[in-house]
């Protein structure tokens, strides 16, 4: 789902099951898990030397938690840290906290709705995310010669955090903002107004390198995330522009303004452009023959 503007680096990050330095203070693992949504793998994130953090040991794969532990050998576990429960980064804690004992911290409990609004569940969780310690907006986590600051960044996820580390002035940034690709809003955990807010938050700071949960670090972050930002207000013109041409449905969107992306995502593509419509509904810039925003909704200009 990319866009011209938007620099985008897709090249490999590295290989599989192997350290990777990219500074001082951190380390790299890519998990075996590529996908159309995971890029090359994710990426888990060894933070310190001798007593270490790991930050999203990934999916259940008990070769990514053995890479992990090969890769500390010699050196301490003391924290497990977790971005967000999406599938593909939180169930390898507890893996790794069965091999090390280290205690599970970040992001809360995915709690998924009752009934969501946009008619379906949320599948993509790790419902079985229990960590021992849930960090708040602003937090800190102090380590053995580091520190990493919570950010809470609602918006791909309702849970979502960030984590900025002091002494490199650098934000593992997980989900929310990615060098490969723009991230995916799905509803109904997912929140455009949410993920647009979470941009202008973290573009307002000052770090000078992302190390993302998939792909390579991402340098100029500022000037990248307000892309990312105009980007989705462009997606947002282009919803208005088809519902005045006589579009009802997310499908005739998507048909179009994503015309000439992978088919194999224009159901992710839905999803976003479902999210976007949750917004405009809440905004009453658009109607939905539903009364809320669903993909089987016929929607219409306000």
């Amino acid at each position: 789902m990319s866009t011209p503007d938007i620099p985008f680096n897709r090249e490999p990050p590295g290989p599989v099951g192997q350290a990777t330095r990219l500074s001082p203070l951190v380390r790299r693992v890519l998990a075996p898990n590529k996908g159309p949504f995971t890029f090359t793998g994710t990426c888990s994130y060894l933070v310190g030397e001798g007593k270490v953090a790991v930050i999203d040991p990934g999916p259940d794969d008990g070769a990514h938690i053995e890479a992990l532990l090969t890769a500390t050998k010699g050196e301490t576990i003391a924290a497990i840290l977790v971005t967000h429960t999406h599938r593909d980064h939180s169930p390898g804690a507890r893996l790794l906290q069965a091999r090390t004992g280290a205690p599970i911290i970040g992001c809360a409990t995915h709690i998924p709705l009752a009934d969501p609004p946009s008619g379906r569940l949320d599948a993509s969780h790790d419902l079985d995310h229990a960590p021992d310690e849930v960090l708040s907006d602003g937090s800190l986590f102090k380590g053995d010669g580091f520190t990493l600051e919570a950010i809470a960044t609602p918006g791909h996820a309702s849970n979502h955090l960030a984590f900025a580390l002091h002494e490199v002035n650098g934000i593992f940034s997980g989900d929310h903002v990615m060098a490969w690709s723009t991230s995916i809003v799905a509803p109904p955990d997912g929140n455009m107004r949410d993920y647009m807010a979470s941009l202008e938050k973290i573009a307002a700071r000052d770090e000078s390198v992302y190390w993302p949960g998939h792909g390579n670090p991402l340098q100029e972050p500022q000037r990248f995330v307000r892309l990312l930002a105009m980007h989705r207000r462009q997606r947002e013109t282009a919803i208005l522009e088809r519902l005045g041409e006589g579009d009802r449905s997310i499908t005739d969107i998507v048909r179009v303004i994503y015309k000439g992306v992978d088919e194999r995502l224009h159901r992710a593509a839905g999803l976003s452009v479902l999210a976007h419509l949750e917004d405009l509904v809440a905004r009453d810039l658009v109607v939905s023959d539903h009364g809320t925003a669903t993909e089987t909704a016929a929607y219409t200009l306000a």
